[in-house]
């Protein structure tokens, strides 16, 4: 949903805000209100899982989870993929410098 706009100008490729506009027969506005329901929901889901789940190993299970949250982040509130040099920016060198600093201790 955050590279909506930006992909619509670019013509690359239909996105989740489209797909669910032409589907469900609504505004964008409302689309986004449905696919950000769509997308707690899942977090919900997959919280749940977590919990439930004790027949998979956990460090498995907590990479597919780091894997979401990295999703997540870059996805979140722009496309933060496409323009890396916003909060990914910022993100990636503060993990970095906390990794400096772990070490050097």
């Amino acid at each position: 949903m955050a590279s909506h706009k930006f992909e619509q100008k670019r013509g690359h490729v239909t996105s989740d805000v489209e797909c669910y506009m032409k589907e469900y027969g609504v505004t964008e506005e409302e689309a986004k209100v449905a696919l950000t329901k769509q997308v707690d929901n899942a977090w919900k889901d997959i919280n749940k899982e977590l919990l439930r789940i004790n027949t998979i190993p956990r460090p498995l299970l907590f990479r597919v989870l780091n894997l979401t949250r990295v999703i997540e982040v870059l996805y979140k509130n722009e496309d933060g993929y496409t323009h890396p040099s916003g909060v990914v920016k910022g993100f990636v060198a503060s993990v970095l410098i906390r990794l400096y600093q772990y070490k050097s201790k």
